[in-house]
This record gives C-alpha cells, structure tokens and sequence, in this order.
C-alpha cells in the first residue's frame, strides 16, 4: 500500500503539508491556485456541475471560485449542493485533489438568496456596538459555512472622509479608532475561534483608496507616508495584530504614480514586513488586467501579471486572466522566477489548510436548507442592530415619541413605501440587478441571465417598509394619509400640493426621503455612484421644503447611506432621524424608534456638513485644520459641520459627574484609569453612548486636536447611575515621530469625556513622566472597557 502523502497528513502542520504539497506541483497545476473563476461558468440549472466546463475550468485545479451566493439565484441547499459538486471535482478528477476556496461578499450579511440583510455598513457603525457586530459575523459564518464558502471579501476597512465617494456606506465611517474597533469585532466573529471552523475574513481596500480626488471611485489618493500609516493603514494593522485577520484585498486607485495593485511598497513593505500580515492577498476584481488598461503602467497582461505579483497579490480575483497565461508568458520572458510564483502558492495552500478544506471539502446540504438559514434569532439581531443604528439628529423635545393615540398621521416621501431603498449596494438585491439587471452587468456569462428584471423582487429577502411597519405599530384609532409628493429622481412636482395638504391635515407629518443605493445607473449612492453634491436628489427638497412651511409638527426621516447635507430649512423639523440603510428589518426598526418601543441610542460615525464645499470635514483634524486663519469661517458659511461625529441625541437626558484619572503622572509603559458616572436624569429609559477622546497637548509633530480612544453604550433606566472605567494604556498614544518611529513623549495630554467630539461634559488631564519611549512591538489597539451600576 502506498503511503500517505504528507499533505494529506492532518498530524502535521500546515507549513510542512503545504512544502509537500508545493514540491509535486507542475507549473500548470501552481498557476490554476493563482486563479479563480466565476461560480456562473460552471453551474447547470438547477443546481449541478456542468462537466465540460469543469474539465475546461478546473483540469489543473483552482484557486478560488467567485460567489455561488451573490452571482446566481440559488437557494441555500441549491448553493450547498453547487459547491459539493465543485469541491468533489476537484478531490475525485485532479490530479493532486485540492479543494477551492468559494468566495462571497458580507459586507452588511451573507449576499445571498434567502440569507439575513443587516443594516448597510455606515449604520452597523452608528451603533457603536461591537458586541453586536461580533454577534452579527457569527451569524454571517455560519450562513457562509453551511453553503459551502469559507472567505468573505469583509469587512471595508477604509476611513472614510469624503462622503461624495458613493462607497462610503460600506465603511465604519470617518475615525480611525472606531473603524478598527468595530472592524475587529467584524473579523473575530466571522472568523471565530479558527479558520478551521470559521470564514477567512478579508480586510479591503489596502490602502488609502477612500481618500480619491474629488471623492471619484478608482481615483488618485493623496497621502503622506505619516497620514497613511497613522489613519489610513491604522484600523488594518489593529485586525491583523489582534484579531488575526486572514487575508487583505488591494485598493484600485494609486499611491504617488503607482497603482496600488502594483505597489511593493504597500503590498509587502508597508503590510508585511511592518504591519505583520502573514495572511493571503486577494486582487480586488479586475485589479491585476487594469495595470495595463486603465493606469497603464504595463504594456500587455504578461507585464500586468509581473508587477502585480512582485507586488504581493497571491491571487487574481475574480476570474484567472492575467495569472493564467500572461503570467507563465512573464515567466518564460525571465520577467519572473519561480520562487516568487512558489512563495504567493504557499499563501494559497496554507489558507486552504487552516480552513480545513482538506479533510472536511464538503457540506450537510440539508443543514444548510434548515432553519440554519436567516432563523428568528438572526432577523431579531438585524431589528436589534437597525433600531441602534437610528441616529436622532434633531428634536424639539415633545414630538417623539409619537403616542399610539395620534388620530391623524401623514406618511410622505418617496422612501415611506419602498422596501428596495432600505437595502445597499452590497446587499443581495443591489448585485440582482448588476447580474441580471437590463443595464449590463460586468459579471461575464451569468446563469439565467434571460430572467426579467421586474421578478427580481422574488428574490429578496422578505422585508417590511417604514409604511407597513408604521401601520402594525399604529393604534386601531390611527388614520393614515400617504401621499408620495414626487420621485426620487425626476421634475415630476405635481404631487406636491397634494402632500403638503396631507401635512395640514395631520396631527404630525413624517416626511421620508432620501436616495437609492446600488451599483448600475438610476442609483445615487454605492460603488461607482459618486456625487459632487450631498443635497437630496431630485426634487425631494422642494417637497421637504414644501411640508417644512405648514404649521404642522415635520418629522424627517433619512433612508440613505450617505450624510446628507439637508436644506437649510430643515431646521424647523420637529425631529431628523438619520435611518441610513438599515436592511431587510428596517421599516419595522423605523416603527419602533419613532413609537419609543425602541430608543434612538445611534451616534455619528461620520460628520454631517452644512455644504458639500465644506469636504472633508472631520472631528480629527489638526491644529491648523477646519479654520481659515485668521477670521475662522468661510466668507459664506461655517467652518464647523452641522452634525458632528458622536453626535445623537436620546428620548432620555443624561448627566456626567465624578471624573477620575489615576495615576496622575504614568509612565510611558504604564496604563491609566479614566472613569465617570452617567446617570439617568430624565423618566423614560434611554441609552448614552459614552465617548473618550484624548489630545496630546505638546509633540514634536502635530497632532489631532482630539483622538478617539474609548467607547461605550450604556442603556439606563429612569434615575439609574452607572460607573464607566476605561482603561488606557500609554503606549496608545504613541504616534510616528518626525525619523518615522513610533514614539511616546513626555507631556500632557488632556482627557475629554462627552456625549459627541463637540459635546464634552468632563475634562481632566495626565501627565506622561519619563521617555521618550520608542515602541516596537508592544503597540495598543484596544481599550479595555467597564460599565458597571454606580
């Protein structure tokens, strides 16, 4: 009997199997896991193999396979059993039997038929909640695992501060700090407690490409090495030191005349050799072809293929292209040698064997048809995370909650009724339409590309809009007048006298507005759906405008994934109640803010200016920023945003007392206690998040006039008090000295503690003695956070 091979060999470990693995490999056999190929290109309806395209596609193996969820319309089982064929293809009728990693996308849930939709990124932020989003990804590794995917391209690590650039509703927001919180939380749920049993998160796009010129999709970034490493590469680095983060994806845009894709420096200076990753880098889509055809620092695939790899990317997503031919075109040139082509294989190989794929390639198909799949529990999460994601931006005290007793309410706006609009670009519905949508897709040879665009609706996640939710939640006394006004889009002004005597006849008006999020024409917000302007689309203004002059109490409510800068007249709304994206449970979450089941507990991730001339505006800005020296403002308007980051306000009111700070004089290895008392100083529950924010008052270089350094959401009941107690370690507030160290100074650095970065209630100080200390290894990315009753 012959032995086994040790790459089968469960007993060693993962290096030792993928060396063995690597040394019987043909060339052909190592460029086909540097490849992947699309989901569709292999299905036949319903849900089999189609033989002559395996044996076309996966003779040599493959790498990976794009998204069986979000490129085709199967089912749960039918999703299952599309993979088990795959993987029993590759184990049965290759020559060495090694299993596929399948892809998909999660940024706000499982993109796939039948999976749960959580609220757009942006939102998930607005709740400042880790725990919850941890929650959420163990809910998106195990609707992943039971059909068969082991790697999300999630979460978006990038700090958005251009809200122009459409994709800023799939990132945590403007802060470096929260974004890294909030994204670790993402990574250690999806990937739980091993990639044996998880799903190999991927944190995108590596790095700087939400910083684009003029807030265009793909566009140059601007970034000087500090910004870049400090902000930008900061909540990347958090991932990959403590939570483990699997594997990165490369932004499209370019660094100072080199494209990202192609850059050594980003790829494996900046992220290997100092951030640690040790994971595997996946090509964002097309990434590798466009070195050529779009930044055109390559003259054909072959050199594109070259550059891309020396650079560091180990696989070409989401098709092979340039890692196929090209690539071995670059190799026979001398271009290339093999040990680079061996090194990006051993990446590939070991991910597969940390995900087990070896001995466990197949599914429980009718597990995965169970009610595994978007159970209760999962749409009680996605309530619980909508309703904290609801951001009360505005309020006049007395309007909202609305009574169950209201005789007569007006439900206005293009957004009341429409379940679409509560969904993002990277939900389920939004990637319906780009594969099968009539505008052209940029997904080659879909399955049933011939199905109509108007039965795409049959394929979405059952959801309630604000409407329906607000007629569940209506007392039986309740009248109801619902008038849409106008489109989203469009001149069409005839139905706005008939909403604006809908508002006069109501006790309150709710006025829902706001935009369409997605990827092909007809959206306002999404990936390559930038705008040069934040105002509301189409005529929606003239409508609000319209409702605002009646004397009747207006509530507005936002169902958008950017922060829209509302017209000035906005400011006699009775309330502004910022929804975001708030996915498929988000009507109802909408009906139980605006009825007080729920209390509006969302903050700001992101800065809401009163202008888009205003970009960026954000609360971490340097001393000389967000001020024209010497008068302060612009000549026609503020300098400060009319949100700002943090903000929101509750149905409670909240009191801070009893400031803490010990020691007084750390050491620059020590750590500091920092707490207070918040106290419930209203008659209803309600629930505070509690912000720490920290400045350095004298370094070498400038430093932000506040940092983020400490969060948490406390829920009180009427006259309950709690403790909260952050601890800080000193070597936190390291920053790069001007030699590019990361350095800790001796000085002050003052404490402020509030409901917003504007809305400070305590302040202190400490004193760091001692240092300058530089930090090599023992760098901080956490605060360790107690909330307890006082």
């Amino acid at each position: 009997m012959p032995s086994t091979p040790a790459y089968r060999d469960p007993n060693r470990s993962v290096e030792d199997r993928a060396e063995d693995l690597l040394g019987r490999m043909t060339l052909d056999e190592k460029l086909a896991q540097l490849g992947c190929v699309w989901s569709s290109w292999l299905l036949a309806p319903p849900a089999g193999l189609e033989e002559r395209a395996a044996r076309e596609h996966l003779a040599h193996g493959i790498g990976q396979v794009t998204r069986i969820g979000g490129s085709t319309l199967l089912g749960p089982r039918d999703r299952a059993r599309f993979a088990n064929a795959i993987q029993r293809f590759l184990r049965e009728q290759t020559r060495l039997g090694i299993p596929t990693v399948i892809h998909e996308e999660s940024c706000a849930g499982f993109t796939a038929r039948g999976a749960t939709c959580f609220p757009q990124a942006l939102g998930l932020a607005a709740t400042w909640s880790p725990e919850l989003i941890e929650r959420m990804g163990a809910v998106i590794r195990r609707q992943m695992r039971a059909c068969g995917a082991q790697q999300t391209l999630a979460p978006v690590l990038d700090v958005a501060r251009d809200p122009r650039w459409g994709r800023t509703e799939e990132t945590f927001g403007e802060d470096p700090w929260l974004v890294a919180q909030l994204g670790m939380a993402y990574v250690r749920g999806v990937q739980g407690e091993g990639l044996a049993s998880g799903v190999a998160a991927t944190g995108k796009h590596f790095v700087g490409y939400s910083a684009s010129e003029g807030g265009l999709n793909w566009a140059p970034a601007h970034l000087g090495p500090r910004t870049l490493r400090e902000v930008y590469a900061f909540p990347f680095e958090a991932a990959i030191r403590e939570a483990q983060l699997a594997s990165v994806m490369n932004g499209y845009h370019e660094l100072d005349g080199v494209p990202c894709g192609a850059s050594r420096a980003l790829l494996t200076t900046l992220l290997r050799e100092e951030l640690g990753f040790a994971g595997v880098v996946v090509a964002d889509y097309f990434t590798v072809e466009t070195l050529a055809s779009y930044h055109r620092i390559a003259a054909d695939k072959a050199e594109a293929a070259a550059r891309a790899l020396e650079a560091g990317i180990d696989i070409e997503l989401p098709q092979t292209d340039c890692y196929g031919a090209p690539l071995r075109t670059a190799l026979e040139r001398g271009r290339l040698c093999m040990a680079q082509i061996d090194q990006a294989v051993r990446r590939v190989l070991c991910l597969k064997l940390r995900l087990g794929l070896f001995e466990r390639p197949y599914v429980d198909e009718d597990e995965a048809a169970s009610a595994s799949i978007d159970t209760p529990a999962d749409r009680g999460l996605a309530r619980q995370l909508a309703q904290r994601s609801l951001v009360l931006l505005q309020h006049d005290g007395t309007t909202l909650p609305l009574p169950r007793s209201i005789r007569r309410l007006a439900v206005l706006g293009p957004s009341a009724d429409d379940v679409r609009l509560l969904q993002g670009d990277y939900h389920y519905p939004a990637h319906l339409e780009v594969v099968f949508g009539p505008t052209g897709a940029h997904v080659p040879a879909p399955a049933a590309a011939d199905m109509p665009a108007s039965s795409l609706d049959e394929c979405f996640p059952a959801m309630v809009s604000p409407l329906e939710g607000l007629r569940r939640a209506c007392g039986v006394t309740t009248e109801l007048r619902v008038v849409r006004g106008c489109d989203l889009l469009g001149e069409d002004r005839s139905g706005i006298a008939e909403a604006t005597a809908a508002a006069r006849w109501a006790e309150v008006a709710l006025v829902f507005v706001g935009g369409r999020s997605g990827l092909v024409p007809g959206c306002t917000s999404g990936e390559a759906r930038d705008s040069c302007s934040l105002a509301l689309p189409g005529i929606q203004a003239e409508l609000l405008d319209a409702v605002l002059s009646t004397p009747t109490p207006v509530v507005v409510v936002l169902i958008d994934g950017r922060p829209l800068a509302l017209p000035a007249r906005a400011e006699r709304a009775a309330a502004i109640l910022h929804a975001w994206l708030p996915g498929q449970e988000g009507g109802t979450a909408i009906a139980d803010v605006l009825f007080g089941d729920a209390d509006p507990g969302g903050r700001l991730p992101i800065s809401i200016p009163h202008a888009v001339g205003q970009i960026p505006t954000f609360h971490g800005h340097k001393p000389s920023g967000a001020r024209s020296h010497w008068h302060g403002d612009y000549v026609d308007g503020p300098v400060t945003p009319r949100f700002p980051f943090g903000h929101g306000l509750s149905y409670a009111r909240f009191a801070y007392s009893a400031l803490t700070i010990t020691p007084a004089q750390p050491g620059p290895r020590d750590r500091v206690s920092i707490a207070c008392t918040v106290e419930n100083v209203s008659t209803r529950r309600g629930e505070e998040v509690v912000q720490l924010y920290l400045r350095d008052e004298v370094a070498s270089v400038t430093r932000p006039v506040r940092e983020l350094r400490g969060f948490a959401r406390v829920a009180l009941e009427p006259a309950a008090r709690a403790r909260v107690r952050f601890e800080i370690a000193v070597p936190q507030l390291a920053f790069l000295d001007e030699a590019m160290r990361w350095i800790v100074e001796p000085g002050p650095v003052s404490v402020l503690v509030g409901a917003s970065s504007t809305d400070i209630r305590l302040r202190g100080s400490f004193d760091i003695a001692g240092g300058p200390l530089e930090v090599r290894d023992g760098r901080v990315f956490s605060t360790a956070v107690r909330v307890e009753p006082a």
